[in-house]
């Protein structure tokens, strides 16, 4: 038992390292500190070989496009704290919702077309949830609490999507990672009401 627990760590270990720092990343996010930016851009570096290995290259891809994103959002956080170094939380209008699933929906077939060309595994259904995950990213990085609402949708599918592929520890972080979402989007609707009752 040991020895297969030991061999499964072993050969696994870049998984395992990236699930880790992906969940305190996300849990640091959460509430709001900007620590949590160099946290996730490691998890960032660490998926992008899982996913690679794993022929996912919508998610390889992915990874590309959150190390620019984590290092934008950390910038924009930074430069947006307020005095006490705590960070705002923004409202997202209706036309800001409409274009990102717009532009989640047109990026999940132009990314399917060319993951088809590639060879990539499951191409169609990996490109809408790196397409819709690029959109909850950038909400993310503006500081939008619908960032948590898309990832919790994005987050469950991934659980099917990981099962299937038999990336055991990447399924079971991303079932964390939908609790990690639903924490996010209390906490940041109780800081978003907090700021009302100040203002």
């Amino acid at each position: 038992m040991i020895t297969t627990i030991l061999s499964y760590l072993v050969a696994n270990w870049l998984e395992i390292a990236g699930m880790v720092a992906t969940v305190v990343g996300i849990w640091l996010t959460t509430k709001r500190l900007l620590i949590c930016w160099p946290v996730v851009l490691l998890a960032d570096v660490l998926y992008l070989f899982v996913f690679f290995r794993a022929r996912l290259f919508s998610d390889a891809l992915l990874q590309i496009f959150f190390v620019a994103f984590t290092l934008y959002g950390w910038w924009h956080w930074w430069r947006g704290m307020k005095d006490d170094g705590e960070v705002r939380v923004e409202p997202l209008d209706a036309r800001g919702w409409m274009v990102g699933l717009v532009a989640g929906a047109v990026g999940s077939v132009l990314l399917g077309w060319l993951m088809v060309r590639i060879g990539a595994a499951l191409p169609h259904l990996d490109a809408a949830l790196t397409s819709y995950s690029l959109v909850a990213s950038w909400w993310g990085a503006r500081k939008h609490i619908a960032n948590w609402w898309l990832w919790i949708v994005v987050d469950v599918i991934y659980v099917g999507e990981y099962l299937y592929k038999d990336l055991r520890a990447t399924a079971l972080l991303y079932g964390g990672l939908v609790l990690l979402a639903a924490l996010g989007l209390r906490d940041w609707k109780r800081a978003a009401a907090s700021s009302q009752i100040a203002a």
